[in-house]
């Protein structure tokens, strides 16, 4: 049970404050409650949150006495600082413990995942380490990213790897990857994938390694890769945040902007698909406009970015990786002015939570869904950008030889007995070893954990039109092929993106989608259960 799960049962406390303690078992085979494998304290600090200190603001309950994380006596002072995810896990932790001690909820944790349920006329059964346990009013599932089939590239690849050529490795956990890399001193290492995990990555294969970077540039230690190649299908990395609070202050909306979009993204999440994006562009545009303005860029080309981001996300850049990489620094630590693209994912990075507010409780069209989650997907390379530290080292690695970005773009990649061949123009390199860091999308029909492919073959779970994953309500409760809801069996996370959105967060799992449900639950159930 991760930070989501943890938020459920924190706002479900709340709910339940000064009534008889409500009884909640957890089924979880992770040793680290509250923080879950993203935030694991155990896991390598080279892995770290891609939120600077000021942007943390996941406020504890209101029984709460250990404080916001800031005043965690590890977390870091600087509040420009982007700190270890083990870090913020550990902190996490903190909070399950205080919730377990909490007299609202009668906790008990029990070590085994659940791989079947059912229901009867008791309520809900759940098999674990070989027993039925139930029978349970409620039934939370907080599945964070479930196992899945891999995709044929990566089937190719393992099947490829099995037969000893080269050396497949996946990019988490960081710590198991960093062990495995002791023994790749001097070879070339590809990773697939140049989003946030390839930072991780890098820091793994290079300060992880022995190396060190000072004044700008990187120190081998010699017990790194020779050369490390990451790729992408665009090959250029995100976007870095700004640097500073003061630099981030110029891309803040007003507070008239902002209602303007809470009430845009209301009226656009229960329209057909045009007019949504009429909706989401007429808000955007007057902020985008005048920031543009006020950092000395020509505004006029706005309504057209935006025209093919709907349509064509990404498209509006051809920009090379490395050049991608320099104006993002620039623009970051405000050396440059900010291009259309940074200043529109800025603003949409602060209306995250405006955004979930704004979609999540209603029910969407699903081509509108599809629209709305796209353009939301899309816009990550910049509003979901890395610390400016880790483009840096990334410029410096490169600068140093390590990383070569010429094969970044969508290379052609064959099968050879040393490993894989990539190749762009008349350009190849072989590499002995690939790393995957590229998280899977959330497609029910590739997940292959037996709850989650159980609920589906029994019409539990459903899967909305179009490239989106499971159809929820407002609540997180699940809706059948019938339109029915499922009594008391609620989804919460990525794997419901579509009926929610924006739920890649930390921020959104002690959010209000978590409020909504303890709210569904406390329903439910009538009076107190003592």
């Amino acid at each position: 049970m991760g930070p989501r799960g943890l938020g459920a049962l924190e706002a479900l406390a709340d709910a339940r404050a000064g009534q008889p303690a409500l009884k909640v078992d957890i089924f979880d085979a992770f040793p680290a409650p509250g923080a879950g494998p993203n935030f694991d304290p155990a896991e390598s600090p080279l892995c770290r949150l891609n939120i600077p200190m000021r942007d943390i603001a996941i406020r504890p309950p209101a029984f709460s006495a250990l404080g916001p994380f800031a005043d965690w006596p590890d977390a870091p002072a600087d509040p420009d600082a982007f700190p270890p995810r083990a870090e913020l896990g550990r902190y996490l932790e903190a909070r399950f413990a205080e919730l377990r001690a909490h007299a609202a909820l009668a906790i008990s944790l029990r070590p085994h995942a659940v791989t079947d349920l059912k229901r009867d006329d008791t309520g809900w059964q759940l098999f674990s380490d070989d027993s039925w346990h139930g029978p349970y009013a409620e039934v939370l599932l907080v599945p964070g990213q479930p196992k899945v089939a891999p995709d044929d590239q990566l089937a190719e690849w393992q099947d490829h790897a099995g037969t000893g050529a080269g050396r497949l490795a996946q990019a988490y956990p960081a710590r198991l990857l960093q062990d495995r890399a002791v023994d790749w001193a001097g070879q070339t290492v590809a990773i697939r994938g140049l989003a946030l995990s390839s930072f991780d990555v890098l820091r793994v294969l290079t300060t992880g390694q022995g190396g060190r970077f000072a004044d700008g540039t990187y120190v081998a230690s010699g017990g790194e890769p020779a050369r490390i190649l990451p790729f992408s299908l665009d090959g250029r990395p995100p976007a870095p945040k700004p640097a500073t609070a003061a630099l981030d202050a110029c891309f803040a909306p007003t507070q008239a902007e902002s209602d303007a979009f809470a009430e845009a993204i209301a009226a656009a999440a229960t329209a057909d698909p045009d007019t949504a994006r009429q909706k989401i562009d007429g808000a955007l545009l007057p902020p985008v406009r005048r920031i543009l303005e006020e950092t000395g860029t020509d505004p006029a080309g706005v309504a057209d970015w935006l025209a093919t981001e709907w349509d064509a996300p990404g498209t509006q850049e051809d920009s090379s990786p490395l050049q991608a990489l320099q104006d993002g620094l620039a623009m970051a630590e405000g050396r440059q002015p900010p291009s259309i693209g940074y200043t529109v994912g800025q603003v949409w990075r602060t209306w995250q939570d405006a955004l979930r507010i704004g979609y999540n409780p209603a029910t969407t069209p699903p081509d509108t869904a599809e629209a709305l989650v796209g353009f939301d997907e899309g816009l990550k390379r910049y509003s979901y950008g890395p610390p400016v530290s880790s483009c840096h080292e990334l410029a410096a690695l490169i600068e140093a030889g390590i990383v070569s970005l010429e094969l970044a773009t969508d290379p052609e990649i064959t099968l050879i007995p040393e490993g894989w061949r990539l190749a762009c123009g008349d350009t190849a390199i072989e590499a002995s070893v690939m790393v995957d860091g590229v998280l899977p999308n959330p497609d029910l029909g590739a997940v292959r954990d037996p709850l989650v492919t159980g609920l589906l073959d029994d019409g539990w779970l459903t899967a909305r039109e179009g490239p989106l994953a499971a159809d929820t309500a407002g609540d997180g409760a699940l809706i059948g092929p019938d339109g029915a809801t499922a009594p008391g069996l609620c989804l919460l996370g990525r794997m419901s993106l579509g009926s929610v959105i924006a739920a890649d967060s930390l921020h959104d799992c002690f959010g209000a989608a978590s409020r909504r449900w303890a709210r569904g639950v406390t329903d439910r159930i009538g009076q107190p259960q003592g």
